[in-house]
């Protein structure tokens, strides 16, 4: 259903199994950061009234995923991490030229954001497949589901937007793409790393 191309590699899991206070700061930071995405494609497409709308939805739906991972964090007598760069997110960004038309760039971040959470998806998956702690799985399940609500919303919306062929075609690029960044990725204990 997600389309990606190079599955995660399901040692990844004992990699989080030992940093668990890690990944869930990772986690939280990446719910705050979709949260400011979707603020981000207001501020910046306002005149896209449906799209709008949705991403003030999910803007509430991601604090309240940050909340909820947050308590987690407390609940096991920890406190949230700082905030660490993404070597995921920089090296995704790197396919995407800058510049084009109001447009073009809408398409190049709704497609960016929809492969995020397309990944977001499938490693909540391994871990509610996977994970030792039983409770921890179960956060991550309920978690998939919207992460694949939000990735076909926003791939939807790229559709949309965007020439489909175009997008289609650039779709596919970014998600062979992708599965040449992941190959150097997944050895740390971070939710795209």
């Amino acid at each position: 259903m997600l389309g990606l191309k190079l599955p995660t590699d399901p040692r990844w899991v004992n990699i989080v199994e030992k940093n668990i206070e890690d990944i869930l700061s990772d986690h939280a930071w990446c719910e705050q950061k979709a949260a400011s995405t979707a603020v981000s494609l207001i501020v910046s497409f306002p005149e896209y009234t449906e799209l709008t709308k949705e991403m003030i939805a999910l803007v509430k739906e991601e604090i309240s995923h940050f909340k909820m991972v947050h308590d987690k964090i407390l609940e096991r007598g920890w406190v949230l991490g700082r905030d660490r760069k993404d070597d995921y997110v920089v090296q995704i960004l790197k396919f995407f030229p800058k510049g084009g038309s109001r447009t073009t760039q809408l398409v190049h971040r709704l497609l960016y954001a929809a492969l995020i959470e397309a990944r977001s998806c499938e490693r909540f998956r391994l871990l509610s497949e996977e994970l030792e702690d039983k409770e921890l799985a179960e956060f991550y399940r309920k978690l998939m589901v919207s992460e694949a609500n939000h990735y076909t919303m926003f791939l939807g919306f790229a559709r949309q937007y965007g020439d489909r062929k175009e997008v289609d075609q650039k779709w596919n690029d970014l998600l062979t793409y992708e599965a040449e960044v992941m190959k150097d990725l997944g050895k740390h204990q971070s939710i795209h790393g």
